[in-house]
């Protein structure tokens, strides 16, 4: 990958660290971070033991609808040293209907943060994706919370173990209306997140790489380095707008989206 193009892990190692992540998310028990026990894994590396799991999930029946971006604030992929976003795969099972109950006993760090997810309605290919290739390819926008669950130990992890734990994937929620990327600048997009009526995080969507259809763009490169598509009718969470806010039993969470509407959900 661009990112990481070195991989260190033996074909043994993908498939030992991809039953550790797996277990560990069908559990909802903490590990250790995959480099405690190989510190040379690299970004590479993490998505070998990812698209390892995806394999397993689909091999089950699961059906997938799309995929998630992570590391989408400049300042967050300087930070974590890579100049693209890191990315995981999205389950059908992983969707929960708007003002549901959401079950935490299955979450080992459950935590909520606002996104704007697009609904493609033509086929997206890399490896020179554009952000106007995006918009002209995006049937809708809408509102959406992602719940994310980093399986590691204190939430404490770096970059090659999150992308080996699908990027914490867990739930996503959407709400609102969905809407033509022609009637809204999603540049200038204001997000408000609210945890028991109390404002919790502010956020505007220009914290995603300037603008969301650019982290869908960059996402449409990484897998076209793995020979895939973004097929039409896809799905995509365009990366966290806010920070991620802890949650727990008897907690309500409601997203409140300038031009896109609300999101709500309880925790039970």
């Amino acid at each position: 990958m661009n990112a990481a193009v070195k991989t260190t892990l033996s074909r043994e190692d993908v498939v030992r660290l991809c039953e550790r992540v797996e277990s560990a998310q069908l559990g909802a028990h903490a590990i250790r971070k995959l480099t405690d026990e190989y510190p040379a894994m690299t970004l590479a590396d993490g998505y070998l033991v990812q698209n390892e799991l995806r394999k397993r999930w689909l091999a089950r029946g699961h059906r997938q609808v799309g995929w998630k971006a992570g590391l989408t604030s400049r300042a967050k992929m300087k930070q974590m040293g890579v100049d693209v976003p890191s990315i995981g795969f999205l389950m059908a099972d992983m969707a929960r209907a708007e003002n549901s109950s959401i079950t935490v006993a299955d979450m080992v760090h459950p935590r909520v943060e606002c996104e704007v997810a697009f609904v493609t309605k033509a086929e997206l290919k890399g490896p020179n994706c554009t952000a106007e290739q995006v918009l002209a390819a995006t049937d809708f926008v809408l509102p959406a919370v992602e719940v994310i669950d980093s399986r590691f130990s204190g939430f404490k992890f770096d970059l090659p173990s999150v992308v080996a734990d699908n990027g914490s994937s867990a739930r996503f929620v959407t709400g609102g209306r969905p809407r033509n990327v022609a009637d809204v600048d999603l540049r200038t997009l204001g997000v408000t997140l609210e945890k028991n009526g109390e404002i919790a995080a502010l956020g505007a969507s220009a914290a995603v790489l300037g603008n969301p259809a650019e982290a869908v763009a960059m996402l449409v490169n990484i897998i076209s380095e793995w020979g895939d598509t973004l097929p039409a009718g896809s799905f995509v969470m365009s990366g966290g707008i806010t920070e991620a806010i802890a949650v727990k039993a008897g907690d309500t969470v409601l997203a409140r989206f300038q031009e896109l509407g609300s999101v709500s959900m309880r925790f039970v």
